[in-house]
């Protein structure tokens, strides 16, 4: 069982186990301990857990490297354990019904975004606007006004979800209060259109990524600018950090990507070998793996560590639109121009099944929380739902009229936002 433990700092200072609390995607479970009078968390992540998994055999094995985990806690972890077990071999396998059409600004959408437990969502548009809406009634909730020109990048401070940040064309970035509306930050020094932007996992920075071929990373408090990322030749179209926060990439029109540290600015590593520009870049969730997908038809997995090419995921024949991890970091998938999407192992980094039956490009391609159901978003103006480890597509959702930019699952996998060109979102649960 190659379950990886973050193993505790000493054994010898005092540490009292506080509560044990679970995680179900990816499974793990969270400790709460104190240690010097201070509250600390820590994580045993269980990325390996399946319906299969001896869970007695695990314990002793989480025992061992834990010291937290006493015998007086084994039949609790147990029981946590088999909690996530089962919720591992419930089937997701209900189909999506249209709850609401949002006729959502005078003019068209950009981006959609929904925070973590998928009670509400944001939409920017060309309209200068975001606006935050309540997922269960359909009802705009907030216009975040301000910006002076498209607002195309949007972000919630996830797991959080209590701020927004807005990147837009007039080169600024505004912080805001989903509680009230309220611009809490404008953040100006960008030379040119803020295309991709992203709050680190502990929602105290803000990184935003530009047509002016930097990346800025912003002080969520203060709202003062920490540090420039300057490198890169070409505009900066992707960025995301790690899980820990201690490093961001960035993905770049001049074909590299670049690791940065994001506590110095620092740049760590240029991954350099895509003859094309990069359309996507992302860890995955232990931070082991960097993904990048371009336009020259290929991805590549690459060595977090040390930057080293590990592998080119090939047999698109058309640009690369989007790649993503599932959230074990098991599975990876492709969505390209070709009209196809593709599943491939992370593990022997082959080809597992291929998505086939959108009659346009794939612009988006996301995993439910369980990692069993893929969601595409086409040009065709459909979305669909597949079976990630069969390739059946499952289920069409259809009835937008223009293509389809934009789509995600919640957190529970059990709603689904589209966004379209047709000017309107659609609800689906």
């Amino acid at each position: 069982m190659a379950t990886k433990f973050l193993r505790s700092e000493s054994r010898t200072e005092k540490m009292k186990l506080k509560s044990l609390l679970l995680r179900y995607y990816p499974p793990g479970i969270m400790l709460e301990y104190e240690k010097g009078g201070e509250l600390n968390t820590r994580s045993i992540d269980l990325l390996d857990l399946s319906p299969s998994t001896d869970v007695s055999a695990l314990v002793e094995e989480i025992q061992k490297a834990e010291p937290l985990i006493t015998a007086s806690r084994t039949d609790q972890v147990k029981l946590l354990i088999q909690r996530l077990k089962d919720k591992l071999g419930q089937d997701s396998d209900h189909k999506f019904y249209l709850f609401k059409v949002l006729r959502a600004h005078i003019l068209p959408l950009t981006n959609v975004a929904l925070n973590k437990s998928g009670s509400c969502f944001i939409t920017g548009s060309y309209d200068r606007t975001c606006k935050l809406w309540d997922t269960a009634s359909g009802e705009e909730l907030h216009t975040l006004e301000g910006h002076r020109n498209v607002v195309y990048a949007i972000a919630f401070n996830n797991p959080y979800g209590d701020k927004i940040a807005t990147g837009s064309f007039d080169k600024t970035c505004k912080l805001w209060s989903v509680e009230t509306g309220k611009c809490y930050h404008t953040f100006r020094g960008h030379t040119a259109e803020i295309v991709c932007l992203s709050f680190n996992p502990q929602s105290t920075l803000v990184a935003t990524g530009s047509m002016d071929t930097t990346a800025k990373l912003w002080d969520i408090q203060s709202g003062e600018e920490m540090f420039t990322l300057t490198g890169h030749s070409a505009e900066i179209i992707s960025l995301s950090f790690n899980m820990s926060g201690n490093r961001i990439i960035t993905g770049s029109f001049d074909h590299t990507v670049a690791v940065w540290d994001a506590d110095t600015g620092r740049k760590v590593y240029t991954l350099i070998g895509h003859c094309a520009e990069i359309s996507s870049a992302l860890f995955n969730w232990d931070c082991s793996l960097i993904l990048t997908g371009s336009m020259d038809k290929t991805c590549m997995l690459w060595d977090a560590t040390n930057g080293k090419s590990v592998a080119t995921l090939t047999g698109h024949d058309d640009e690369i639109l989007d790649s993503c991890f599932d959230y074990t970091g098991k599975l990876i998938a492709t969505a390209s121009a070709d009209g196809t999407g593709r599943v491939f192992s992370a593990a022997t980094r082959k080809c597992i099944t291929k998505l086939e039956g959108h009659e346009g490009e794939i612009s988006k391609i996301s995993f439910n929380p369980q990692g069993n159901r893929l969601l595409t978003g086409s040009s065709d103006k459909t979305a669909r739902i597949w079976d990630a480890h069969t390739g059946q597509c499952l289920q069409v959702l259809e009835g937008h009229t223009d293509e389809i930019f934009s789509c995600a699952f919640n957190y529970k996998g059990n709603i689904i936002i589209t966004g379209s060109k047709d000017n309107t979102c659609r609800i689906w649960r």
